[in-house]
């Protein structure tokens, strides 16, 4: 496969086909000593002349014309000139990877070569030339053999991160596919991470209902990010991207979605097991994983990651107490009406537990009470703190401490009628001088 390939969208395609054969006035440009005549009688050996010749003049000149291309693209601003120079280059880099050095050893000669004028072209209105000049971006930097500078890295996931969360779906597809590509070098992942525009982008997607085929090339990229170790730590806390990529498993059959989300879960287990554990619980990744263990798959990888997870899950899950699968949800932060919330027993055994370690999970319950916009998460911590105030009486004023008393008495107000109803069952008992359970 041609390595331009490694970007490829039939829009892009079709509009290169008819930019090809239109006409760009470089004698106007001449007479205007925009070009010089060098210039012009080099760009005439190939303008609008067949595949073939232009194939056969490159074979002996490609260096020449390289520089010809990105010169012109350097020094020529209009709309339609840049277009035709950007056909031009991926034109004479399809199916010939050989001549991609002719292009990124442009530098030796001039600095700015070739990244600076492609990047530009990136900044440029017009979406064919913003997305042509991805697609070469893409191949040339892909091919570099060692680490990426950060200031051609940087300003191009900018540019990829606002096609992403554009209205155009040219340019989300061509936009994903290159973080694809890119996202394969740890100097990329690392500066993806450190632009939250980028992951938040990807999450937007599959959160609107994409494509199967949209959901795999986004998964490839969570995928790719969570090799990193930091990333792997911190990408669910900031994202929440385990339940989101469980909703996306069960809703999407293709086997190749399931692949990339299983070996994603995978690389979450292998990296940051303690970070990722408690919300894998609450989203239920065990029955799922069993699940998909009892089918046949074609591929072997698929296999190993599936009983490498049920392995881990089932270690994990299978010794845990019902006041850790709390502390789970807890941290998940997804509470839900799951029946720990309303087992008298559970909060007569273990309501003085949320004490422990300076009040370490009453503290996680009051965060999620203040912070979460969830009408659910709302209903079920304020039903959580009424609990823990019947059978732990005491523990009014250090809920009025941090500021929980006078949280449960706004939600009274709250435009969910089950936020209100447990937010007022509470107010009661915090209210009451004493509870008799």
């Amino acid at each position: 496969m041609s390595t331009l390939a490694l970007v490829s969208n039939a829009w892009l395609d079709s509009s290169t086909e008819k930019i090809r054969s239109k006409p760009v006035p470089w004698e106007g440009y001449q007479r205007a000593n925009l070009v010089t005549s060098e210039e012009l009688a080099l760009i005439k050996k190939v303008d609008r002349q067949t595949q073939a010749k232009v194939q056969s003049i490159l074979v002996t000149d490609g260096p020449t014309y390289a520089n010809l291309y990105l010169k012109l693209l350097k020094k020529l601003v209009r709309v339609d000139t840049m277009q035709y120079l950007l056909v031009m280059i991926g034109d004479a880099l399809l199916d010939h990877d050989e001549r991609i050095p002719l292009f990124t050893k442009q530098v030796d000669a001039e600095p700015e070569l070739p990244y600076g004028p492609l990047l530009r072209a990136c900044t440029t209105p017009d979406e064919f030339v913003q997305l042509k000049a991805v697609q070469i971006l893409t191949t040339l930097l892909s091919s570099e053999s060692g680490p990426l500078p950060n200031q051609h890295v940087q300003p191009f996931l900018n540019t990829l991160a606002s096609l992403i969360h554009g209205a155009s779906p040219h340019a989300r597809d061509v936009a994903v596919q290159s973080l694809e590509a890119l996202l394969t070098r740890t100097e990329c992942r690392t500066a993806a991470w450190t632009m939250p525009n980028v992951v938040d982008g990807l999450v937007t997607i599959l959160e609107s209902n994409p494509s199967p085929q949209m959901c795999y090339q986004v998964g490839f990229c969570f995928w790719l990010l969570t090799f990193e170790q930091g990333i792997a730590e911190q990408i669910n806390r900031k994202f929440d991207i385990i339940p989101l990529l469980m909703i996306i498993a069960q809703s999407v059959v293709k086997e190749k979605v399931q692949r990339v989300i299983v070996a994603t879960y995978r690389n979450l287990v292998a990296k940051a097991p303690s970070q990722n554990l408690p919300a894998m619980l609450v989203a239920k990744l065990l029955p799922y994983v069993k699940n998909l263990s009892t089918r046949k798959w074609s591929d072997e990888e698929i296999v190993e990651d599936i009983e490498f997870l049920k392995e881990e899950l089932t270690k994990n899950f299978e010794s845990l107490t019902t006041y850790d699968e709390y502390t789970s949800e807890l941290a998940s932060g997804h509470l839900s009406w799951t029946p720990v919330h309303d087992s008298e027993a559970f909060w007569k055994e273990n309501a003085t537990k949320l004490n422990d370690k300076d009040y370490e999970q009453l503290k996680v319950l009051v965060k999620l009470l203040k912070e979460s916009t969830d009408p659910v998460v709302l209903a079920v911590a304020a039903h959580d703190i009424g609990q823990y105030t019947k059978y732990y009486e005491r523990g009014k004023k250090t809920l009025s401490d941090l500021g929980a008393k006078t949280r449960v008495m706004e939600l009274m107000s709250h435009e969910n009628s089950d936020v209100r109803y447990q937010a007022l069952l509470t107010t009661q008992r915090l209210v009451s001088q004493a509870w008799v359970g």
